[in-house]
C-alpha cells in the first residue's frame, strides 16, 4: 500500500506556541513511518508557515521551551480545491513542489490554530484534516461558549461571569458584586486560552483587579469562575467511524498536593506537587456516569475527532469544566495516557486520530 502524506502544522502564534511544538515532537517521533510521509510545517510566532526539520527532537519538551524558528522559507496551499499539492519557497527564492498531501494535522493550541481559524483554511483549501471543524472548534476554544452550550445541554458546568474589557472599565462595581456572588476563591481565567496561560487563583476581593488584568493581556473576554471543591478527573474523546457513537477513555486523574492548582509549570515544566493518575480509581458506576457525560458534550458542541474532557467529581456528582479540542498531545499528557490505559498505544492513537480525519465527512 502506497504511503499517506501527512501534513503536520504545530506552533502558531498563541501563548501555547511552545507546547504546540512539543505536541509536534511527540508526533514526529512516534508515528507510523512505514504508513506515512510527514511534511513539517511549522508555523512562527509571527504567523508565517515554514518547511521546518523532520527532528523530532528538534522540538522535543525540555528545560527550554522549543519553539518554530523563521528560516526563510515559506509554504504554499493549493491554488485552488482541485489540488492538494503544498509548494515551499526557500530562503533563496527557488519554489518546488512537495506533492499532494492526503491530510493535514493541525496539533495547534489556542487562538489561532485551536479556534477555527486554520481549520477554515484547511477546508477552502479542500484538505482533509484532524480534529473539529469550525464550529465545533471555536465553541471548544471559547470557554463562555462551551459552558452556554453545555448548559443548555443540560449538563452541569461551574458557575461564572464573563467579563469583558469594556464592562470592567465601565461598570467595575458590577463585577466586583458578580464575583462576590460567585464566592470566594474564584478562578480568573481568559475566555480563549489554554494550558493554564492567564489563569489566576484569587482568594480574596483584593486579588480581583490584578488577576483580571493578568487575564486580559491574553484575551479582551475573562471569566470569572466558581471555585470547586472535588476531584480534578478527565477522559479523552474519540469520533465513531462511519457514523457510530464517540469512544470515550478510561479517565485519570489530577492530584494536587502542593500546589494552589493546575498550573503551565506543573503541566509541562516538571514542577513539583502534582500527581497523573491513570486510571483514576472511580466506581464502575461513576466511570460509566462520566463516559456518558463526556461522550454528550463532545456531541453537544459538535465534536470531530478528538477531544479531552475535564471534570470535577463533586460531592453533587460531576462537573464539566472544559472541553478541549485539541487537548495536550505529548507522550506525557493526560489525553494519550488515558487512551494507552485504554488499550491505545501512542502509535496507535496518531493512526486512529489520521483515519478518523480522512473519514470525517464536513
Amino acid at each position: 500500500m502506497p504511503k499517506q502524506t501527512v501534513a503536520l502544522l504545530f506552533g502558531g502564534r498563541s501563548s501555547e506556541h511552545s507546547i504546540s511544538c512539543a505536541t509536534a515532537g511527540g508526533v514526529l517521533s512516534a508515528i507510523d513511518r512505514d504508513k506515512y510521509d510527514v511534511i513539517p510545517i511549522g508555523i512562527t510566532r509571527d504567523g508565517a508557515f515554514t518547511l521546518q526539520p523532520d527532528d523530532a527532537a528538534r522540538f522535543a519538551l525540555s528545560s527550554t521551551l522549543p519553539g518554530v524558528d523563521d528560516n526563510g522559507t515559506r509554504i504554499h496551499w493549493p491554488e485552488s480545491a482541485l489540488s492538494r499539492e503544498i509548494t515551499v519557497t526557500d530562503a533563496a527564492g527557488q519554489t518546488t513542489s512537495l506533492g499532494e498531501v492526503d491530510v493535514a494535522f493541525p496539533i495547534l493550541h489556542g487562538p489561532f490554530g485551536e479556534d477555527g481559524t486554520v481549520q477554515g483554511l484547511l477546508e477552502l483549501a479542500g484538505i482533509p484534516y484532524v480534529g473539529a471543524g469550525v464550529l465545533a472548534s471555536a465553541v471548544g476554544m471559547d470557554k463562555h461558549f462551551t459552558k452556554s452550550v453545555l448548559q443548555h445541554a443540560g449538563i452541569a458546568v461551574a458557575p461564572w461571569e464573563t467579563v469583558t474589557v469594556r464592562r470592567w472599565a465601565t461598570d467595575r462595581a458590577g463585577v466586583e458584586t458578580a464575583a462576590d456572588a460567585l464566592g470566594w476563591p474564584v478562578f480568573v481565567k481568559p475566555a480563549r486560552a489554554g494550558s493554564s496561560v492567564g489563569v489566576t487563583r484569587v482568594a480574596s476581593p483584593a486579588g480581583l483587579a490584578d488577576a483580571l488584568e493578568v487575564g486580559f493581556a491574553e484575551d479582551s473576554k475573562v471569566l470569572i469562575e466558581a471555585a470547586l471543591v472535588g476531584r480534578e478527573v478527565e477522559c479523552g474523546v474519540l469520533g465513531g467511524l462511519d457514523g457510530a457513537a464517540p469512544r470515550v477513555s478510561l479517565a485519570g486523574e489530577i492530584v494536587v498536593t502542593g500546589r494552589d492548582f493546575y498550573d503551565f509549570d506543573a503541566k509541562y515544566l516538571d514542577a513539583p506537587g502534582i500527581d497523573l493518575v491513570c486510571p483514576a480509581p472511580l466506581s464502575e458506576a461513576e466511570l460509566a456516569e462520566m463516559q456518558d457525560l463526556a461522550a454528550r458534550a463532545f456531541e453537544a458542541i459538535g465534536g470531530a475527532g478528538l477531544a479531552r474532557v475535564d471534570f470535577f467529581l463533586t460531592a453533587s456528582g460531576f462537573v464539566i469544566n472544559e472541553v478541549n479540542t485539541m487537548p495536550g498531545f505529548t507522550p506525557i499528557s493526560m489525553f494519550p495516557k488515558c487512551w494507552m490505559a485504554s488499550g491505545l498505544s501512542y502509535p496507535q492513537l496518531i493512526d486512529e486520530l489520521i483515519t478518523l480525519g480522512l473519514n470525517t465527512v464536513r
